[in-house]
């Protein structure tokens, strides 16, 4: 991946605090929100994390995550400073259709988001897509490969949940600090350039 020069880099250590910028991790539920937080923040991410009790577990699919104990039912917060001009405030949806009341607070004023994809279960994602989209938010859409396995390529991905090309699609690894920050700039460089245009 080629990166961008970030904005004002030329200008680091002038005494300034980095420009902070707000950005939102969506998906499903237990495609990777809360991991993707907790593997980038670098301060101990909060989390909004409850122990799933057995009427949810009999609402929220648990097939591909069964040892899934507790989910997101506020929001999950971090930050990474990327270079000293510039930070990221990233804020976790919760994932299921109950707590999405959520969503319009967490993604009010944020630059864009990473949709994130688990093709073992596309249909979750849809209502992500949908929100970014009808938001007119630049978002970029991260397929978590969960332990190295790839259900469908990246074509058969962007044709099920019809997305335009402008839209990018990433593979990344949720527990991988540099994969998250290499899927975080993909979403960044796509909000910036939007913002010159």
């Amino acid at each position: 991946m080629t990166t961008t020069a970030l904005p004002n880099s030329s200008v680091a250590g002038a005494g300034r605090p980095p420009l902070p910028v707000k950005m939102v991790i969506a998906g499903g539920f237990g495609v990777g929100k809360t991991t993707t937080v907790a593997s980038i923040s670098e301060i101990e991410p909060l989390t909004t994390e409850a122990s799933i009790t057995e009427v949810a577990a009999g609402v929220d699919d648990l097939t591909h995550t069964p040892h899934k104990t507790t989910t997101t039912v506020a929001m999950d917060f971090g930050c990474i400073t990327l270079d000293p001009t510039l930070k990221l405030y990233l804020f976790g949806t919760p994932g299921q259709d109950r707590f999405g009341f959520m969503w319009d607070d967490l993604v009010a004023g944020a630059l864009g988001g990473l949709v994130i994809v688990d093709t073992r279960r596309l249909d979750d994602c849809f209502a992500a897509v949908d929100y970014f989209e009808n938001k007119g938010l630049p978002f970029a859409v991260g397929i978590n490969v969960f332990d190295g396995n790839l259900d469908h390529d990246l074509d058969e991905v962007r044709w099920a949940l019809d997305i335009p090309d402008t839209v990018p699609l990433v593979l990344f690894d949720a527990r991988e600090r540099g994969s998250v920050r290499d899927a975080l700039l993909v979403v960044l460089e796509l909000a910036l350039e939007r913002a010159e245009a």
